[in-house]
């Protein structure tokens, strides 16, 4: 065996809803492609599956100890600035952009394709849940990584202008600096990797949902990097679609930017399948979405929380202590959706829990090695398929996340080894893309919630 799609939940059927994400509108189809599938053009031909998990484990690692860096440091009191005022909103129209893989440009999960400036520029921009602030690397570059496309020239966009010190968006930022009243911005994340530069304006140009062509967003906060090091290249920067007052969604004015959308599709499908991030109406299906309520970390505001109620393996909930999905009075805690971390977290007495319920579940299966952080793996080389239980995720308000085998039981070489793609952590619980895969994910942040929807890639 040597595909999970010889894998099947007991008892489980996903029938595949395909409707218009938008009523009466067309939806433009991007391609969205992961780095391992068959076909696609950023496959790293020269590495093993097992290399390219190991891989994708070690910089999950550092995006998750990332996370919980940056939630540690706000929860102790390291504040942002006083000011939290929305910024000045574009146009409201529905519109949206190709979603690539990103691993196969090294650095992040998936990827954007925007444009910036006037005249446009094309460039491959990471899809950040967990980041706020959309930048680039621009020239002249101090230090500068390589990226696929062209570095962004500031002098040749005669839509670009640097912001005020004394500006909302300045003012806003996390970690800022002053010039001569040029704006000043810094970022930076817990592998080491930073970017630093001017913090400025400029238009930015997606594809419309509706009759084709371009939407050109104008006066968009973005970071203008001289200064960049780290684990980005490929990319020529991140777009951040966070909660923060400075990210993408929030600079769409409320009819428009309090809703997004995308669907990941899975690291072994073909790169002809189709997807897209949308923002606007057009992100929300017309039919078949389940809502849960955000939470609110008062400390914390770019990440999504979710209201988690349990998990269920077979069909039975497991045992496990309500406490274990809930933020407490610090901003501890908690379950955050994240685009950029692959493999979910959960609090150490969730996953435990999780593990044996599976264990059991599968006691008709040979375990064998443990593979990096995977400590639940199978030797299916003599099986040509095989029944799983199901698991599904809870959430307030009925939203249950019930996953196809395929997202939590995952091949990590190509000798029929499957492991479960879960693993515990003493943080906050993380929902990762492996888990989301197949999924689409809408943010309806005019309504405060999350919503899910089974089979919305094509």
């Amino acid at each position: 065996m040597n595909s999970w799609r010889h894998v099947k939940p007991v008892s489980e059927k996903h029938p595949t809803i395909r409707k218009e994400l938008a009523n009466g509108v067309g939806t433009i189809h991007a391609i969205i492609s992961h780095r391992d599938a068959p076909s696609s053009p950023f496959r790293l031909s020269n590495r093993t599956r097992a290399e390219r998990i190991h891989e994708t484990i070690l910089r999950d690692n550092l995006r998750v100890a990332s996370i919980h860096a940056r939630i540690n440091q706000m929860v102790n009191g390291v504040s942002t600035s006083n000011s939290h005022d929305r910024q000045t909103k574009v146009p409201s129209q529905d519109f949206q952009a190709p979603v690539i893989s990103g691993l196969s440009l090294g650095s992040g999960e998936y990827f954007i394709r925007v444009s910036v400036g006037t005249p446009p520029r094309g460039m491959y921009l990471v899809m950040d849940t967990g980041s706020d602030i959309l930048w680039l690397q621009c020239a002249p570059c101090v230090s500068c990584y390589h990226q696929c496309d062209e570095v962004f020239d500031p002098y040749k966009s005669s839509t670009y202008s640097t912001l005020g010190c004394n500006s909302r968006q300045c003012l806003n930022l996390d970690v800022g600096g002053c010039v001569g009243n040029k704006c000043l911005y810094q970022v930076d994340y817990g592998d080491g990797s930073f970017s630093t530069g001017e913090f400025a304006t400029d238009a930015v140009s997606l594809n419309s949902t509706s009759g084709g062509g371009q939407v050109v967003l104008n006066k968009i906060p973005l970071g203008c990097g001289h200064d960049n090091e780290g684990y980005f290249v490929g990319a020529a920067g991140l777009l951040g679609l966070g909660k923060g007052p400075l990210s993408f969604p929030n600079q769409i004015n409320s009819e428009n930017g309090g809703r997004f959308s995308y669907c990941l599709t899975g690291r072994d499908t073909d790169s002809t399948e189709r997807s897209s991030l949308i923002f606007g109406d057009a992100a929300v299906p017309p039919a078949g979405v389940r809502f849960t309520p955000q939470a609110s970390n008062l400390r914390v505001s770019t990440f999504y929380y979710l209201k988690m109620t349990g998990i269920s393996v077979g069909g039975s909930i497991l045992t496990i202590p309500t406490s274990a999905f809930q933020l407490d009075s610090l901003g501890n805690g908690g379950v955050i959706i994240d685009s950029g971390t692959s493999v979910t977290r959960l609090q150490n007495a969730a996953y435990a829990s999780l593990r044996e319920a599976f264990r059991a579940g599968t006691s008709d299966l040979v375990l064998t090695t443990e593979f990096s952080l995977f400590d639940t793996c199978y030797n299916l080389s003599d099986l040509s398929s095989v029944d799983v239980p199901t698991v599904t995720l809870h959430f307030q308000g009925g939203a249950d996340l019930k996953l196809p085998a395929s997202n939590y039981l995952v091949p990590v070489d190509n000798s029929s080894t499957f492991c479960l793609a879960f693993a515990g952590t003493t943080g906050p619980s993380i929902i990762g893309n492996i888990q989301q895969q197949g999924f689409r994910v809408i943010y309806d942040n005019l309504h405060n919630q999350v919503g899910f929807v089974p089979s919305q890639c094509d």
